[in-house]
C-alpha cells in the first residue's frame, strides 16, 4: 500500500507540471516582476502573448541580448499590439531589474519566477524557450526563439525566427506554420 500511495504521489507530481500542449489553453499565472508589480496572464486576456525564459548568465542569451537582437523584437512584437513577458526561473540571479536593464530588455514586463513554479507549469527547459499565447487564450507556439542553436550572435541573422513569425501570424488571425520546436539554450535551474 505504501508503494501505490508513493507511485501515485509521484503520479500527481509529474500531472502538475505537465507541459502545455499546442491547441489547449495554457496554465494561468500570477507573478512578481522584477520591479515589484504583480502580474497576471489574465491580465493580456485578448492579446498574442509572448513567453520567454530568460537568463541573463546564460550564453545563449546573451547571444541575442549583447548583440540588440532580443531587445529588437521585443519591440516588433510589441508595436505589432502583443505582449512579452521575459520570465526568469529558480531565482539564480541577484539582481534582476538591473540585469534586464543593462541588457536592455525591452519586454512589456521582467518575472521574477524565484520559486520556479510558473517555469515548471510551462515545463520550461531552457533559456530562451518561447512559447506563443494567441488572442484566444490558446498556445499557438513552444520551443526555440530561431532556427540555428548556437550561441554565436552570428547565426541570428540567418536564422528562421519561430518566434517572431507565429506573433505575426497570430496577429493577423492566422496559424503559425511552426507550432512546435525543439527548445536550445541553457538549461533552467530549478
Amino acid at each position: 500500500m505504501k508503494n501505490l500511495t508513493l507511485v501515485l504521489s509521484l503520479l500527481l507530481a509529474s500531472l502538475t507540471y505537465a507541459a502545455p500542449e499546442i491547441g489547449q489553453t495554457p496554465p494561468p499565472f500570477t507573478a512578481q516582476t522584477a520591479d515589484g508589480k504583480t502580474v497576471k496572464l489574465s491580465d493580456f486576456a485578448g492579446k498574442v502573448v509572448v513567453l520567454e525564459w530568460y537568463n541573463p548568465e546564460c550564453p545563449f542569451s546573451r547571444k541575442f541580448y549583447s548583440t540588440g537582437k532580443m531587445p529588437e523584437f521585443q519591440k516588433q512584437v510589441i508595436a505589432q499590439g502583443a505582449i512579452w513577458l521575459s520570465i526568469n526561473s529558480g531565482g539564480k540571479i541577484a539582481d534582476l531589474k538591473s540585469s534586464a536593464a543593462a541588457d536592455k530588455n525591452a519586454a512589456t514586463a521582467v518575472i521574477n519566477d524565484a520559486d520556479g513554479k510558473l517555469g515548471k507549469s510551462y515545463g520550461a527547459k531552457t533559456t530562451p524557450h518561447c512559447f506563443v499565447i494567441s488572442k484566444d487564450g490558446k498556445l499557438i507556439y513552444k520551443g526555440a526563439i530561431d532556427s540555428v542553436s548556437s550561441a554565436k550572435p552570428s547565426d541570428i541573422d540567418g536564422a528562421t525566427n519561430y518566434v517572431l513569425a507565429a506573433v505575426t501570424a497570430a496577429v493577423s488571425g492566422k496559424t503559425p506554420t511552426q507550432s512546435s520546436t525543439k527548445p536550445y539554450g541553457c538549461s533552467v535551474k530549478y
